[in-house]
């Protein structure tokens, strides 16, 4: 045969080739068949799209929940305030996955695959790719604690799907060794030598008062802080968000006190710094009489914003153990972070949000 026409036939084989297989499983077990490469997604559910923008595939997002739309003054999402393109893309559905299947069906381009957390949340992930026809790829978040192999695990299923292997190691290798630095930096010092602390105003679907408190805290947790809502049991059975009486936050009086500002969207008249501010059963604590109470980033904002736990697990560390931090700039160490996780330093975007009183003594009196 003719070297032309052998020629023609493999360009012609290739022209009528289908597109290679992907094939992968999700976080619930289902096998999902896809197209790659893969160009073209949508994103649904609490911290969905803040995993794409981890892996710097942003772009490839064709809409966006309705979330990204709203013009708040508070807002304390990293991967948000650093693409800021968000607020003007198609919708395809309202927040916290209640996705709307029409809609998604009207976009142009269409997306290949429909990420999804939280599967119990919003729109069931099945009937939503019976009603597209679009595979949808669940994921589990997980958090930086014990479910932390998830949340890599969900960096490693997006980054496959989306062709950003690399950069899902490069931030698993992050995150672990950052972990790994707060914990060497306070592992040698003795339980009698370790400061009490209470973290207030935690978010938890919204915004809460000075009790709403996390037992398991990830900052404290990461450098061996004494967090008393959970050596002392009084946060109730709840070691995620729960509230703490009051009375028990005075007997305890912890040597140190943090302030989730978070709590300021509840205005001036309410919240966790009014309360500080005026109610007297707070004024007798050590802590807010000799100025040792500390603004810290919202973390739990559409759920959990990595970065920004590890950025307030810096400053606690500072604040706590000084010497063990000397070399420890808490804010260029917060830009650091966020330069490297969602590609732009914007700690000081959020502090002004938060009128400026991150990473310092918050004045109480």
């Amino acid at each position: 045969m003719p070297l032309r026409t052998l020629f023609l036939i493999g360009l012609v084989l290739c022209a009528t080739s289908p597109a290679q297989a992907l094939k992968v499983t999700d976080a619930l077990g289902r096998s999902h068949e896809l197209q790659a490469p893969v160009t073209r997604v949508i994103c649904s559910g609490s911290g969905c799209l803040r995993l794409l923008a981890y892996l710097q595939a942003q772009d490839l997002a064709v809409a966006v929940d309705d979330i990204e739309s709203r013009r708040n003054r508070f807002d304390s999402r990293p991967y948000a305030l650093a693409n800021p393109g968000f607020k003007t893309m198609p919708i395809f559905g309202q927040f916290r996955g209640q996705d709307n299947p029409e809609l998604i069906l009207t976009l142009d381009p269409q997306p290949q695959v429909i990420f999804k957390t939280y599967a119990t949340m919003g729109h069931d992930p099945v009937e939503l790719q019976n009603k597209t026809g679009i595979p949808v790829v669940v994921l589990d978040a997980g958090d930086l604690g014990d479910r932390r192999d998830r949340f890599y695990s969900a960096l490693r299923l997006m980054g496959q799907i989306v062709g950003k292997e690399e950069r899902a190691e490069s931030l698993v290798a992050y995150f672990d060794a950052a972990i790994a630095d707060l914990g060497r930096r306070t592992a040698d010092i003795p339980d009698s030598e370790r400061p009490t602390a209470y973290i207030g105003g935690v978010a938890y679907k919204g915004p809460h008062g000075f009790q709403s408190t996390e037992p398991t805290y990830p900052p404290f947790g990461f450098v061996n802080a004494r967090n008393l809502a959970r050596e002392e049991g009084g946060a109730g059975r709840d070691l995620s968000n729960t509230d703490v009486a009051k009375e028990k936050i005075v007997v305890w009086d912890p040597d140190h006190l943090f302030l989730d500002l978070s709590t300021l969207q509840m205005g001036e008249d309410a919240g966790g710094l009014h309360e500080l501010r005026t109610d007297p059963a707070y004024a007798t604590l050590s802590a807010v009489a000799e100025g040792r109470v500390y603004g810290v980033l919202p973390y739990n904002w559409y759920s959990q914003n990595f970065e920004s736990i590890l950025a307030n697990a810096y400053f606690v560390g500072k604040t706590l153990y000084p010497e063990g931090f000397a070399d420890v700039d808490p804010k260029a160490k917060a830009d650091e972070i966020y330069s490297f996780v969602v590609g732009k330093s914007v700690f000081d975007e959020m502090n002004r949000t938060f009128s400026g009183l991150a990473f310092i003594p918050v004045p109480v009196r």
